[in-house]
C-alpha cells in the first residue's frame, strides 16, 4: 500500500481502493450472498413469500437426487439420479478438456519459449490472440457449421477419400469437447509459456551435453520448472469448462447435457431461481473441492498457481 501511495499519491490510491472494494462488494460478494440465502428458501408464489411456508431448508439441494436413470459403468448397470449423472459427466469431460489442452498447449509453449526466433514470437503470440477478438458465441457457431453433417469438414474428408460417408460429429459430447478445447486452450498455453520462458536455457544445454534424451530433459527439467504454469492453466481450463454454458448449449446433442444447462433449465424453464441457486452453489463447491483434492494429490500449492 505504501508503494502505491508513493507512486500514485494518496488521492488516486484511495480511488483505486474504493473502486476495487465496490467491484468486490457490489458485483461479487453481495450477489453471491443473496443467491446463497435464496438457495435455502422454497420456490413460492409472491403472495406466500414471508409467510409460514417460507422457511429455510435444504430441500432445494436434495432435488439433485430426484429422478433416476440407468447408467452402465464397467459393464454393470446402476440406477443413478439424473442430475448426479449429469454432474459427474460434466466433471469427467472437463478433466478430459483440461488434459487435451495441456497435451496441445505444452509443445506450442515450449516452441515459443525456447525454439522460435525471439523476433517472431510477438507476431506468433498476436496470431494466437486473434480468436479471442471474436465472441465466444460466434466461435461456437463457427464450429457448429464446420462439424455439421454436410459441413466443410466432412466435405474435405470425403474429397480426400478419408471417409466413405459423412460423419456425425455433433453427437454425444464429441462436438462439445472440440469446442471447449478450442475456446479455452489459450488459458493453458500462456501460463505454461510464461513458466518455460523463465527457465534458464543453460540447464537444457547442460542436460544435452551430459547425454540426456529429449523426453528425459522435459520430464526432469522443463516439466518441474513449468509446474506453476501447468497448475494455473489446469485450474482455469477446468473451472471454465465446468462452468461453460454457451459451448455445450450450441454444440451439444440430444444425448449430452452439461450441468450448467440443468441450472439454466431451473431458471428459465421452471422459473425456480431458488433451486437454480442451490445447484449453482453445488457446482461451485464440488468443483472447488475437486480442484483442491487434485492439488493435494499432485502437491501443488496456491502460491504455485499465483506465480
Amino acid at each position: 500500500m505504501q508503494d502505491l501511495i508513493r507512486r500514485y499519491g494518496a488521492g488516486l490510491t484511495g480511488l483505486m481502493v474504493l473502486l476495487v472494494a465496490f467491484w468486490l462488494l457490489m458485483l461479487v460478494i453481495i450477489p453471491n450472498i443473496t443467491l446463497f440465502e435464496s438457495s435455502f428458501r422454497p420456490y413460492l408464489p409472491v403472495v406466500e413469500m414471508g409467510g409460514p411456508r417460507d422457511v429455510y431448508s435444504v430441500n432445494n439441494y436434495m432435488k439433485v437426487f430426484d429422478g433416476s436413470v440407468e447408467t452402465t459403468i464397467l459393464g454393470m448397470t446402476f440406477m443413478v439420479p439424473v442430475h448426479i449423472r449429469t454432474f459427474f459427466l460434466t466433471i469427467w469431460y472437463s478433466v478430459t478438456v483440461t488434459l487435451a489442452c495441456f497435451v496441445l498447449a505444452y509443445p506450442i509453449a515450449f516452441y515459443l519459449a525456447k525454439i522460435a526466433n525471439p523476433k517472431s514470437v510477438p507476431t506468433l503470440l498476436l496470431l494466437l490472440f486473434v480468436p479471442l477478438w471474436v465472441s465466444e458465441v460466434l466461435r461456437a457457431f463457427a464450429w457448429w457449421i464446420i462439424l455439421a453433417l454436410k459441413g466443410p469438414l466432412n466435405s474435405l474428408l470425403l474429397s480426400l477419400s478419408l471417409i466413405d460417408k459423412p460423419v456425425r460429429w455433433i453427437t454425444d459430447y464429441d462436438a462439445v469437447l472440440i469446442g471447449l478445447v478450442y475456446t479455452y486452450i489459450l488459458f493453458m498455453l500462456f501460463p505454461i509459456y510464461n513458466a518455460i520462458s523463465s527457465l534458464d536455457t543453460n540447464q537444457i544445454e547442460a542436460a544435452e551435453d551430459l547425454g540426456a534424451s529429449r523426453w528425459r530433459i522435459h520430464w526432469r527439467i522443463v516439466l518441474p520448472h513449468s509446474k506453476p504454469g501447468i497448475a494455473s492453466g489446469a485450474v482455469m481450463v477446468f473451472m471454465l469448462s465446468a462452468g461453460s454454458l454457451l459451448v455445450p448449449s450450441i454444440l451439444g446433442s440430444t444425448t449430452s447435457q452439461w450441468f450448467t444447462q440443468t441450472i439454466q433449465q431451473w431458471m428459465n424453464d421452471a422459473l425456480d431461481w431458488n433451486t437454480a441457486s442451490a445447484y449453482a452453489f453445488l457446482l461451485l463447491f464440488l468443483c472447488t473441492a475437486f480442484v483442491s483434492l487434485v492439488m493435494w494429490i499432485f502437491r501443488v500449492k496456491l502460491s504455485d498457481i499465483a506465480k
